[in-house]
């Protein structure tokens, strides 16, 4: 095997092993490469059919067994912590967040929140003034793709939303929404 390969299967490994997001900083100086490198072996790995997540904070491998579901919530700013917080003190994972704009059209951002850690670090970055939240576009409608371990906690999210009076009824996804 080359070193080259050898390599790219340590980084499928490191993926594999970590729960957060690895930068390509981190990976570099683990593999003793530059981040360029990696930055080009992440996308040979991902032409492969690895199934390797990327954002500005680094990678992460997924994991095709985990449950994923797209669900419709309504609320006010007021609310983000909230509804955030029920989401991953359940077990559920925030992929992203997304809205069907009437002129646009659907506008998506990823999100990757798992703890509440990464939720203060989200409402930090809102309460910047930085930007407004997506859902201030489509007055509070939005969409998360929620991902989860088990179909269960997927059920129990839906069921803490709706106490909330966060879910909305035609909480599936639908593109004519």
């Amino acid at each position: 095997m080359s070193e080259t390969t050898d390599r790219r299967k340590e980084i499928i490994n490191i993926l594999k092993n970590s729960s957060d997001l690895v930068s390509g900083t981190e990976l570099a100086k683990k593999l003793g490469v530059s981040r360029q490198v990696i930055v080009q072996d992440i996308a040979i790995l991902k032409a492969e059919g690895n199934s390797i997540f990327s954002t500005n904070r680094g990678y992460r491998l997924e994991n095709k067994d985990k449950y994923k579901e797209i669900i419709k919530v309504s609320h006010k700013d007021e609310d983000i912590e909230k509804e955030l917080n029920a989401i991953v003190d359940l077990g559920a994972e925030i992929r992203d967040v997304f809205v069907n704009h009437k002129v646009y059209g659907a506008i998506k951002v990823d999100m990757n929140i798992k703890s509440r850690r990464d939720v203060k670090k989200f409402l930090s970055e809102i309460k910047s003034g930085i930007s407004q939240p997506l859902k201030n576009l489509t007055e509070n409608y939005h969409y998360h793709t929620i991902v989860a371990d088990e179909k269960e906690i997927l059920d129990e999210v839906e069921k803490e939303l709706d106490k909330l009076g966060f879910l909305e009824k035609s909480s599936k996804y639908n593109t004519n929404n």
